[in-house]
C-alpha cells in the first residue's frame, strides 16, 4: 500500500521566550505540550528568524524568502510579497489547506494578499493584527465591543475575526477559540493530507486578558484596558508594561500555560484520530521574547525589536516520524526560511519552488551541511550576518528607531559595528572585531553582497 504524503500543521506563536519552555528549566514555566514535542522530536537550539518583529518575520515564514527582497524591513514597509507561499505550493499537491489565528503581514483588509484566502487558503479563521497595531484582544471580538471601547478599539484589537471573507464575531478566549477551530479543520480532512497554520497571538502583550477563571485560580488582580479618557495611550502603554506592570511576569506566564494546553488538545486529537504517525508538527515563534512583555531569553543578549541573538534566535522544535530524532538537540544553524523548502519536499511539490532557505531532512536525518551558510538581518537601522560561529552585527543608536526602542520598548539596542564568536559567547556580550579584522571584512562583504541581491538600494552603513 502508498504511504499518503504527510499531513502539516505549523504552528507559530507570538513573542515567546527563547528560555521559556519548562524542559528548560526556566523557573515557573510549564510547557508540557511544547516538552512533549521535544522529547518526541528534534530542538533547533540555533533557530532564527529574520526580523526581530512580527510583520516582516511572517512574511518571510509563509514564502521562504527574504522578505527584503520586496522592501520589507520594519513594520512601516511589512507586506507579505506576491511570491508563492507554502500554502499555495501544497495545494497544487492536493493538499487541503487552513489557517487559524492571528494575520500581521502588514496593514492589510480581508480583501489584500495578506488574508489567508488571498494566499492560499481554502478555509479560514483568522484576525487582522495590522489593522489593530500588531494586537489582538484575548476575549472579546464582536461589533459591541467594537462600539463599547470607541476610540480605544483599535489598541486594544476587539474587531470581529474574519472566517473566509465573512466576519467572524465571537466572545471568548481567543487561544482557546483558535485551536478549537484548527481541530475542527483536522477532523473535516482527516482522510486527505493536510497542511494547517495555527498562528496563535499568544503570548503577545496584553497578557492581563485572561479569563476571569484562570486568573482568580492564579490570585492575579483584574486590570482594565485602555480607558482614552484616562490618559493618553503612549502614556497608559509606557506604565503598563514592563517594568511596571503588577505580577507581569506571572501574567505572562499564565497565557503561555493555556497557549500550550491548547497546543496538547491539537496534539490529543491527533493521536486520537490515529494521525499522529502521518503528520509533521513545527512549532515556533516569531520572534524573540519581548523585553515589554516579561519574556525571558535566558542568557542570549537582547529582546524583540533588535538584532542581539534575543531578537531573533527562537524556540524551533520539528516532531516529523521516521525523520527526526527523538530527543534530540541539533545546534546546527537554521532558519524559518527552511520550512517552505522542507514542506514542499515533503508534500512532494515538483519542481521544488525558488526559496532562500533549505530542506531540513538532511539535518534531521543527522546529515550536516558541506559548508556553513550565511545567515542575514535587514532593518534599516540595524543589520547583522552570521556565517558559522561568527555574527557580525552594527546599529544605527542615534536613529529615530533605536531612541524609539529604548524609550517604549524598554529594549536596549547596541551602538555601532561589533563582532562575536558564539561559539563561546552566545551572549554576545564580548566584542573581538579588533582581534579579527579580516572576518570583519569578510562578513562585511558578505552582507554587503547580500544587500545587493536583495535589491537593496546601497550596500549598508559601517
Amino acid at each position: 500500500m502508498t504511504r499518503r504524503a504527510p499531513n502539516i500543521l505549523l504552528i507559530v506563536s507570538d513573542d515567546h521566550g527563547y528560555a521559556d519552555r519548562s524542559a528548560l528549566g526556566t523557573p515557573g514555566v510549564r510547557t508540557p505540550a511544547l516538552d512533549r514535542l521535544a522529547a518526541e522530536g528534534a530542538t533547533f537550539s540555533d533557530a532564527y528568524v529574520t526580523a526581530p518583529i512580527c510583520s516582516p518575520s511572517r512574511a518571510a515564514i509563509i514564502s521562504g524568502q527574504y522578505q527584503q527582497r520586496w522592501g520589507a524591513l520594519w513594520f512601516d514597509s511589512a507586506e507579505i510579497g506576491d511570491v508563492p507561499t507554502i500554502a499555495e505550493q501544497v495545494r497544487s499537491a492536493g493538499y487541503a489547506t487552513g489557517y487559524f489565528g492571528k494575520v500581521h503581514y502588514g496593514s492589510e483588509t480581508e480583501k489584500d494578499r495578506g488574508a489567508p484566502p488571498r494566499h492560499g487558503f481554502d478555509e479560514s479563521f483568522y484576525g487582522l493584527a495590522g489593522q489593530s497595531m500588531g494586537r489582538l484582544h484575548y476575549r472579546h471580538h464582536t461589533p459591541e465591543a467594537v462600539e463599547a471601547y470607541g476610540q480605544s478599539a483599535e489598541a486594544m484589537g476587539v474587531q470581529p475575526f474574519w472566517s473566509g471573507t465573512e466576519p467572524a464575531a465571537f466572545d471568548g478566549f481567543t487561544t482557546t477559540e483558535i485551536a478549537e477551530r484548527a481541530i475542527g479543520f483536522i477532523e473535516r480532512h482527516e482522510h486527505e493530507p493536510f497542511f494547517a497554520m495555527v498562528a496563535f497571538n499568544a503570548v503577545h502583550n496584553f497578557c492581563w486578558q485572561l479569563p476571569d477563571d484562570e486568573r482568580a485560580a492564579r490570585g492575579l488582580p483584574e486590570i482594565s484596558d485602555w480607558d482614552p479618557g484616562a490618559s493618553e495611550y503612549l502614556d497608559w502603554y509606557d506604565g503598563a508594561i514592563s517594568p511596571r506592570l503588577p505580577d507581569g511576569r506571572a501574567f505572562y506566564l499564565a497565557q503561555l500555560e493555556l497557549m500550550d494546553r491548547e497546543i496538547g488538545r491539537v496534539l490529543d486529537h491527533l493521536d486520537q484520530a490515529g494521525l499522529a504517525e502521518d503528520t509533521i508538527v513545527v512549532y515556533l515563534t516569531d520572534n524573540g521574547g519581548s523585553q515589554c512583555n516579561y519574556g525571558d531569553n535566558g542568557a542570549l543578549r537582547g529582546s524583540k525589536y533588535t538584532v542581539w541573538e534575543g531578537g531573533v534566535r527562537v524556540p524551533f522544535l520539528v516532531r516529523w516520524p521516521g525523520v527526526s530524532p527523538q530527543g534530540a538537540t541539533i545546534d546546527v544553524p537554521v532558519s524559518a526560511l527552511d520550512l517552505a523548502p522542507t514542506i514542499a519536499a515533503a508534500a512532494g511539490v515538483a519542481p521544488r519552488p525558488f526559496s532562500d532557505g533549505t530542506d531540513l531532512r538532511p539535518i534531521l536525518r543527522g546529515t550536516p551541511p558541506d559548508e556553513a551558510r550565511d545567515l542575514h538581518w535587514e532593518c534599516g537601522w540595524q543589520w547583522a550576518v552570521r556565517r558559522g560561529p561568527w555574527k557580525l552585527s552594527w546599529f544605527d543608536a542615534a536613529s529615530p528607531t533605536a531612541r524609539y526602542v529604548r524609550a517604549v520598548e524598554h529594549t536596549e539596542p547596541g551602538d555601532g559595528l561589533q563582532l562575536f564568536d558564539l561559539r563561546v559567547d552566545p551572549g554576545e556580550q564580548h566584542d573581538v572585531a579588533s582581534a579579527h579584522p579580516e572576518i570583519v571584512d569578510d562578513l562585511l562583504a558578505r552582507h554587503q553582497r547580500w544587500r545587493a541581491e536583495m535589491g537593496l538600494a546601497a550596500p549598508g552603513p559601517v
